[in-house]
């Protein structure tokens, strides 16, 4: 992990996060809303649609200024800073998400602190695991090559296309709050089973209008 000496403050146009009952049906290709508005844990998800063969790739963790964007979700000040760890998800040895997790230093107490070692360990296992897990709802949005998330999605990777699709959702661990976003590498993987069709239907009454 980096040091404070590192601090790095990014710039760059965000994306338009939103959401879910502000898209409308059709808006968000079919082949993504599984994956974008499913419930449960997505690491268990790649799991299952890899057939166990899943890891995680550290792409870095240290201390940042968060984006704009996720500071005013987080209700973080604009010279605050926050552990941000930035990984690729592989399923049978190709990469199929980018997840960024920002967390800020207020978060990283008492059973919160074994956060900031996680390492190549999947965060989901962690959190899904945890009963005071609490997820606030999904944001969508459609990701484009202005946008400065796009190069960290695809950094390292010959992968290129005009549009990505990511979520993100607020959790609280103990109370405390952290931001995950998961970008989708194209193509999706096959849908993975009838609970995680429910699982998707749910959310998608519930979210969508």
């Amino acid at each position: 992990m980096s040091s404070k000496s590192e601090l790095k403050n990014h710039h760059g146009i965000e994306p338009d996060w939103r959401s879910g009952r502000r898209w409308r049906y059709g808006e968000v290709p079919t082949c993504w809303t599984p994956w974008l508005f499913d419930t449960g844990s997505l690491t268990q998800r790649l799991r299952q649609a890899s057939g166990g063969e899943f890891r995680v790739a550290l792409l870095s963790s240290g201390w940042q200024r968060p984006m704009a964007c996720e500071r005013r979700l987080l209700s973080m000040g604009v010279r605050d800073v926050a552990l941000v760890r930035q990984v690729h998800l592989l399923c049978r040895g190709e990469v199929k998400v980018y997840a960024r997790t920002v967390i800020p230093i207020a978060s990283l107490t008492g059973a919160n602190r074994s956060l900031a070692h996680l390492g190549g360990r999947p965060l989901g296992e962690r959190l899904f695991r945890d009963k005071s897990m609490r997820r606030h709802e999904v944001q969508v949005a459609r990701i484009e090559r202005r946008h400065r998330v796009y190069d960290w999605a695809l950094a390292t990777l010959p992968l290129k296309c005009k549009t990505l699709w990511g979520r993100r959702s607020l959790f609280e661990l103990n109370g405390k709050p952290l931001l995950v976003s998961e970008i989708y590498l194209p193509p999706p993987l096959p849908q993975t089973g009838p609970a995680f069709m429910a699982n998707a239907r749910v959310s998608l009454r519930g979210e969508w209008r």
